[in-house]
């Protein structure tokens, strides 16, 4: 099984939906790839486990993950080492954390340009950040035999 690791910056909203949608295509699909998640940069500012907005999402597309939902939890070395394939969900945004914290990883992440709240409603983001992944779930499992 090869995994694909998802990162924002509180895992909490966009990685953790990216990690959901992931592991369903995957699921469906019977893929060779699972998909997990971890942020950058850990705030309490975030309330439970995960967002409201990604809970509607995959209420809407009809995913329902299994419960309770884990805690955000943060990026260590090991995630690197353990995955096949990294993701940061905005460039603009996670590239100076990923020089500041795991310089000899910066270069190995492929950065997608997915607005968080502050930037971009939920139902311009989201949409977005699926076809992405979806896209990544191709370009992944073509490669699988």
């Amino acid at each position: 099984m090869k995994t694909v690791l998802f990162l924002c910056t509180g895992n909490y909203y966009r990685s953790r939906l990216a990690e959901f949608y992931f592991n369903h295509l995957a699921e469906e699909r019977r893929a060779h790839w699972r998909a997990t998640s971890r942020g950058l940069r850990i705030t309490g500012s975030n309330v439970g486990p995960l967002s409201a907005h990604t809970r509607a999402w995959l209420a809407e597309t009809g995913i329902h993950p299994a419960e309770p939902h884990r805690m955000p939890i943060p990026v260590l070395e090991a995630d690197f080492w353990a995955a096949d394939h990294v993701v940061a969900v905005k460039e603009a945004e996670h590239r100076s954390m990923m020089q500041e914290c795991f310089p000899h990883w910066a270069d190995r992440v492929e950065y997608w340009h997915v607005h968080d709240l502050d930037a971009a409603l939920p139902d311009q983001a989201l949409p977005g950040l699926a076809t992405l992944v979806e896209s990544l779930f191709a370009r992944l499992t073509a490669k699988q035999p």
